[in-house]
Formats: structure tokens, sequence, C-alpha cells
């Protein structure tokens, strides 16, 4: 067998079916990340009868004179197959170890656990250890199970299945989500499918937490648009449909209020006591109609075209539609149009047969103090099951240069400073 470098085509024929599969595996993440300063290459191992069995993205990265790659998801290939995992890391070392490349990352779809938080389970995978022994045996450093974003590409993923239907994908959200969603759809919200100029509102509120810049979203969108693999999608509020909506729920409250004051005059007893209940629940009621009337008029006022207030960039890859980004304004987050926004692409998505929504990267959801809960509790409040992978792991490919590399840390640590 031999390793060679194979063209785009090549790679692309291979994916399409190899079994497991992902978007970072993919010529058009190869493309994207030339333009994020890496250089792209996409390997294959041949047999004699010049078939592909297996195959990878990788991409290299220069830094200070050192040249570092990555497996993004790592290499297609069965990776509880020892034989075939020993001749392709023989063959990648010596690849990459002449091209002066001192090691290669990789962060496979290696499954450990899976976690259904709703009903507090969690299933290992039997073939798990004997992967992770694997690794090791042929010189693979495991980098440890990180709790938070430390890793290349996130250790814990939150995925819904699709393969339900239409009624119970809705009936499977958490209580408090289906209340905000229903809300949201009777408030002006409008789901639109956006263009390559609307990905500016994306990077607008996503800039303070995602590190890539505007350009990273074009590319992503250039290039995985060519194979009609990405959309965006925004939510815009009608802030004159809005204030009319509003308008009418003042209004209707407001009539109830006034005819339970009426018949409070007529009445004695428990029925006098049924009404002042009522009438007390109507007056908190028409109270918080009256202030969101005063909004919803400064909303008209100050943004009278309306307002994105959330964004998603969704790519589609094998029956899978991955949350690559999404974002929303936060001084709009009363009007829960990031909880509209999910709902409304599950519909489109299930619909149209796909199985799986990957809701992208979560934290650990067993620690007690997380930074992120929020954020995980929002994608678990969506009946979402938390896939963890095996996490990073490193092979050395070219040790005199790792050695070099390594001995130069406390230098490059300087260097940063």
């Amino acid at each position: 067998m031999i390793l060679k470098e194979l063209n785009s085509n090549e790679f692309t024929r291979f994916t399409d079916y190899f079994p497991t599969h992902s978007l970072y595996q993919t010529k058009e993440y190869g493309y994207i990340m030339e333009h994020q300063n890496f250089e792209s290459v996409f390997l294959g191992l041949i047999n004699e009868k010049n078939q592909i069995l297996v195959a990878t993205l990788v991409l290299i990265d220069k830094t200070h004179n050192f040249k570092y790659a990555y497996a993004p998801r790592g290499f297609l290939i069965d990776y509880s197959n020892f034989e075939l995992l020993e001749i392709f890391t023989k063959e990648i070392k010596k690849y990459l170890g002449k091209k002066n490349v001192i090691a290669i990352k990789l962060n496979p779809y290696v499954l450990r656990y899976t976690h259904e938080p709703w009903c507090n389970l969690t299933k290992k995978d039997s073939n798990y250890d004997t992967i992770l022994e694997n690794f090791q045996k042929l010189g693979y450093r495991h980098l440890g199970y990180n709790s938070f974003f430390e890793n290349f590409k996130p250790r814990y993923e939150a995925c819904v299945s699709l393969d339900v239907p239409y009624h119970l994908l809705f009936k499977n959200i958490r209580k408090e989500f289906r209340t905000k969603i229903r809300s949201a759809d009777k408030k002006g919200l409008h789901v639109c499918l956006g263009t390559e100029k609307d990905l500016y509102y994306l990077y607008l509120q996503t800039q303070k937490k995602y590190p890539r810049d505007l350009q990273y979203f074009q590319d992503c969108y250039h290039f995985f648009k060519q194979n009609q693999m990405i959309d965006l999608f925004y939510v815009k509020l009608d802030t004159t449909e809005y204030l009319s909506i509003i308008t009418k729920q003042y209004h209707t409250q407001e009539e109830l209020c006034n005819t339970l004051s009426q018949k409070l005059v007529n009445v004695e007893g428990k029925l006098k006591e049924k009404y002042l209940n009522q009438k007390i629940a109507a007056d908190q009621l028409f109270h918080q109609y009256k202030k969101e009337l005063v909004y919803a008029t400064r909303l008209l006022r100050d943004h009278a075209d309306g307002i994105v207030i959330a964004s998603a960039l969704v790519v589609t890859n094998h029956k899978e539609a991955y949350l690559l980004m999404d974002g929303y304004d936060t001084k709009y987050k009363r009007l829960n149009a990031k909880h509209l926004l999910m709902w409304k692409l599950w519909e489109k998505y299930n619909k149209e047969g796909y199985h799986t929504f990957n809701l992208g990267g979560v934290t650990n959801i067993d620690l007690q103090k997380n930074p992120y809960k929020g954020l995980n509790d929002f994608k678990i409040g969506f009946h979402s099951s938390i896939k963890e992978y095996i996490g990073d792991l490193e092979l050395v490919t070219n040790s005199a240069l790792y050695f070099m590399y390594k001995n130069s840390a406390p230098i490059r640590n300087i260097l940063k400073k």
C-alpha cells in the first residue's frame, strides 16, 4: 500500500461513500482554511487495486518556523481496524516527516459516551476502549479529557434526531421553550432565507464570542454554496406588525379588566372572591401589555424598517444539518427570536428528510460550576443528545524538529507577550 496526494475529486468520491461524515473533512473546508493561513492537502492510502482505503484532509500551519498539522475531526478510517490504522500511521508519519512537519493533531469522531440529559442516561460506546488502546499502541498521545473549548474542535456536541414525526419533534422540546416559540411566532418575527450580504448581521452578533472575522464567514458561504451545502437564515422583527399585535392585545386585555370590574360591583361571597382573583391576574397581564406597548412603540419609532435580531449559518452534508454558527442581538433577548429560529430550522430539515440536526459544541454537562451553563441548558432544552468524543490526539512525525519545538517553548511564550 502507498500513501499519495489526492485531487479534490478523488477525495470527494471517497467521502461520499465513507460511512462517517464531517463537514470538516470536505474539500470545501480545505479551501476555506487556505484563506485562514493554512496549507491544505488531501491524502489517501491506496492498495494494489488502486482503491482508496483511507483518506484525510490535512491542514498545515506554520508558526515561528515550525510546521504543525491538523486532521480536523480525524482520518476517514475504521479506527477499530488496528492493522489498517498501523499502516496508515506509518505512512502519514513518513509523508509529514519529509515535509518537516513536527506533529499532527486530530480530534476524531470517536464516540466515548452518549448522554441523554432529559432522562439522566449515559451510555458508553462499546468500541471506545479498543480504539483508544489502538491509538496508544501506535504512539499517539492522548491529550486528555478537556471540559470546555480548549481543543481545535469541541469534544462535546449536541445532536437532535430528526427521524421522528413532526408533532413529536415539537413535543420533545422543553415546555418552557415551547411557550417561548409560540410567543415569538405571534409577535411579528419572521424567519428569512438570507444571502451573502446578510452575513454582516451574523458577524455583528458573534464578534464578541467567536475569534473568526467576517472574511471567514464569507469564505464558508462562498465555498460551501458552490455545491448548495450552506444557507444563511435570519429572524427579522417587523416592528409595524409587532406594534399592531401588541396594541390589539392591550385593548382586549383592557376590556377584560373593565368587564371584571363591573362584575365585582354586583356580586358577593364566593363568586366575588372568584372574580377578584380573576381581576388581579388580569390586571397583572394588562400591566405587562402596557409596558410592552411602550416598548413596541419605541421600536417602531427607531426601526421603522424592522430589525434583524438573530441569524444562523447551516451547512448540510449527507442528510445532516450542522449549525456552523449562530448569534442574536442581546438587546432583544426578551423576544425569544433564537428559540423560534431553531424550531423553524428543525421544521424545515425534518420535512426535507434530514436525519440529524447538529447544534454544535457544548461543554461538560456534569460540571457543577460551569461558565457555559447557559449554552448547555439552551441546547439541552431542545431535547439534544450530548455526544462526548475522545478529544485531541497528537502524533509526532519528525522527532528531531519536535524536540527543538518543545525546547523553544519558553522563547515562544516570551514572543507572545
